[in-house]
C-alpha cells in the first residue's frame, strides 16, 4: 500500500540553522497524521549511531518511520578531489538513511556549472552515482535520483533540471538499487511535461514527491519561460496546496496505480503554513483511497 510522508520545504533553513530544533518538528509532524517523515541531510546535527538511533525511536514512538533521506549531493564540481568527497559523503548518506531505518536516499546530479559540458557532466554524475551503488547494496538502501531544480544552498540550478539531461544519466545506470524519485511540480519547473517525463520513467519510480504550484492570476507559464526553455523561481508561480495546482494528480495516481507502484509519496509543502501542510496530506490520503481503496 501506497504510504505518505511528510518533508517540511517551509522550515528547511530554520531546522538547518538551529532555529527550530529536530525534534520540535518531530512534535510538530504529529499533528498531520501522516505515515513518515522525510529528513533533509541538513537537519541531522550528528552522525553517530545513538544520536541517529534516538531520532528513529522518537519518530518510530510517535507511530511513523523514517522513509527517505533528502541529500543533495554535487557530482558536477571539477576537481577530482572535490569529486571524490562528493560520492563518500552520499556513501555516508546511504549509510545515515539504514541508521534511520529508510529505505530510500536521494541523489541529484549537481549544479548547473557554466563552465561544464552536457556529455561530460551526464558521464561525470553516471559514474559517481555507480560508485555509490556497491554501498547502497551493502545497507540495503536505494538510491533515487530527483528531477529536481535547485537545492536551497547552491548556486546554480540542477544540472538535470530538463528531462533530456535527467534522461541521460538514468539511463546509463541499470541497478536494482536505483531508482527515479518524480517530482511533478520541477518538471513544471524545468519546463517539460510532468506526464510526459512520468511515462518515461514510471517503471523506475520507487518514490515521489508531491508538491504543487499555481499561477498568480493573470500570468501565463510561457511568459515565465527563460531562454534555455527552464522556468525557476518566480513570484507568478507559487507553492500551494497539493492537489490545487498545475499538476494533473488524477493522471499520475491513475499511471502509478496500473504500474504497480506503492512506495512512499512525500509532500514537500508548508510554505504557506503548517494548515496546507495538513491539507496536502489529506488530499494525498483521498487520491490513495480512490486509487488504491482502504484508508
Amino acid at each position: 500500500m501506497v504510504k505518505i510522508a511528510a518533508m517540511p520545504k517551509c522550515w528547511i533553513e530554520s531546522i538547518c540553522s538551529g532555529e527550530i530544533s529536530l525534534d520540535q518538528w518531530i512534535d510538530i509532524s504529529c499533528g498531520l497524521e501522516c505515515d513518515g517523515l522525510e529528513l533533509y541531510s541538513g537537519f541531522l546535527t550528528s552522525h553517530d549511531d545513538k544520536y541517529l538511533s534516538g531520532i528513529r525511536s522518537k519518530v518510530e514512538s510517535l507511530g511513523m518511520s523514517i522513509p527517505m533521506m533528502c541529500y543533495s549531493p554535487d557530482f558536477t564540481v571539477k576537481d577530482k578531489d572535490d569529486l571524490k568527497k562528493e560520492i563518500e559523503k552520499q556513501k555516508e548518506m546511504i549509510r545515515v538513511t539504514a541508521v534511520l531505518g529508510g529505505k530510500f536516499c536521494r541523489t541529484l546530479s549537481g549544479q548547473r556549472r557554466p563552465d561544464l559540458s552536457i556529455e561530460d557532466g551526464i558521464s561525470q554524475v553516471a559514474d559517481a552515482i555507480c560508485a555509490c551503488l556497491p554501498t547502497a547494496e551493502q545497507y540495503g538502501v536505494k538510491l533515487v535520483m530527483e528531477n529536481h531544480y535547485k537545492d536551497p544552498f547552491w548556486k546554480y540550478p540542477e544540472f538535470a533540471q530538463k528531462k533530456n539531461v535527467f534522461l541521460g544519466i538514468i539511463n546509463r545506470i541499470d541497478s536494482p538499487f536505483f531508482g527515479v524519485q518524480y517530482d511533478p511540480s520541477n518538471a513544471v519547473m524545468a519546463g517539460d511535461d510532468p506526464i510526459e517525463l512520468l511515462d518515461q520513467v514510471i517503471s523506475r519510480v520507487a518514490t515521489m514527491h508531491a508538491s504543487d504550484r499555481y499561477l498568480v492570476p493573470g500570468a501565463t507559464l510561457s511568459e515565465l519561460t527563460l531562454s534555455d526553455g527552464t522556468i525557476g523561481y518566480s513570484d507568478k508561480l507559487c507553492h500551494g496546496v497539493t492537489g490545487k495546482g498545475l499538476n494533473d494528480y488524477d493522471a499520475i495516481f491513475m499511471r502509478l496505480k496500473n504500474a504497480g507502484f506503492d512506495g512512499w509519496i512525500s509532500i514537500e509543502d508548508g510554505v504557506n503554513g503548517f494548515d496546507e501542510m495538513k491539507e496536502s496530506i489529506d488530499f494525498l490520503k483521498m487520491m490513495r483511497k480512490k486509487y488504491y481503496g482502504g484508508i
